[in-house]
């Protein structure tokens, strides 16, 4: 059974009926201001997907190619493997570092509701933990204290909530770490049967316990991130396409917004029209000028 809406929301249907004393002033932050989530378990899973990331990097240059006697071998998957990882981290640090979407906290006011200019019937949601006006599709994330719009979920990986306007970035960094994920797995393969042929001394600057170990270790962050990434970055794509997003799922909200294509929706994330920017993290989408406040009738 579908649940109703006001059951996850404080509606307010009329302007007097809302108290502006409880609220603080509206908060104008400055639109080029960074955004960054001050949260301790957040701050832990980001460094520590940095580091995982690095440390593939190490074992692939300095356990695989360097010492390989192919310097093509080393040369294309070097190239390939380094640029995905870069991209990765790019997404990763842009799907952190970029508002996802949030709401103005703070402006819940009787003013500010007699200036929207409402039509009589007309819906307006209101955040009592933040006092903030919600557009509809927003949810309170507990995390970041504040609403966001068409918000998917919040990831700790990312120390962030992935939202309208960060979703292709962590889109991004869930492809690229699939991808050099699996581009590792295939490279510990080759060496391990490479370094049977040959003599073990041969084939890493390091001691072969130590060539062992550094290559099981690689073989099992590649397996473990390959599963999971590729499971988010699926989960993600459906979720786009069919244009609802993880806790509308989650709490079978009715649709209650214009049904689009599937390709309409993608072009909704990673922005108009499709080209090589769609793939780059430092390409900011064009989300359009729809006014982020739409309410219900």
């Amino acid at each position: 059974m579908r649940s109703s809406v006001p059951r996850f929301r404080d509606v307010e249907r009329q302007a007097s009926g809302l108290q502006p004393v409880q609220c603080l002033p509206p908060c104008h932050e400055r639109q080029n201001s960074m955004w960054f989530i001050k949260d301790a378990c957040g701050i832990v899973c980001a460094i520590i997907t940095w580091l995982l990331v690095f440390f593939a990097v190490f074992v692939v240059l300095f356990v695989m190619l360097i010492p390989s006697k192919n310097l093509t071998y080393s040369l294309v998957n070097g190239t390939l493997f380094n640029s995905l990882a870069f991209l990765a981290v790019a997404s990763h640090f842009r799907a952190m570092c970029t508002d996802p979407g949030a709401v103005p906290k703070g402006n819940a006011t009787k003013e500010y509701i007699e200036s929207l200019q409402l039509k009589p019937g007309q819906v307006v949601y209101k955040c009592p933990k933040c006092c903030s006006i919600k557009p509809d599709r927003a949810h309170h994330c507990s995390v970041c204290k504040r609403c966001i719009r068409k918000m998917d979920h919040h990831c700790p990986w990312v120390n962030n909530c992935v939202g309208e306007s960060n979703q292709k970035y962590f889109v991004l960094f869930t492809m690229y770490i699939s991808l050099i994920s699996l581009h590792a797995l295939v490279m510990v393969v080759f060496h391990f049967l490479y370094c049977f042929e040959d003599d073990w001394t041969k084939c890493s600057t390091f001691s072969p316990p130590a060539t062992v170990i550094l290559l099981i270790l690689l073989c099992f962050e590649g397996l473990l991130f390959l599963i999971f990434t590729s499971v988010m970055f699926g989960t993600q794509i459906h979720s786009i396409c069919t244009d609802e997003t993880g806790i509308e799922q989650l709490k079978k909200e009715e649709r209650r917004w214009a049904k689009k294509t599937k390709w309409m929706n993608m072009k909704a994330v990673f922005g108009h029209p499709f080209s090589i920017a769609w793939f780059s993290p430092f390409s900011t989408p064009d989300h359009g000028k729809a006014d982020p406040y739409q309410y219900v009738v």
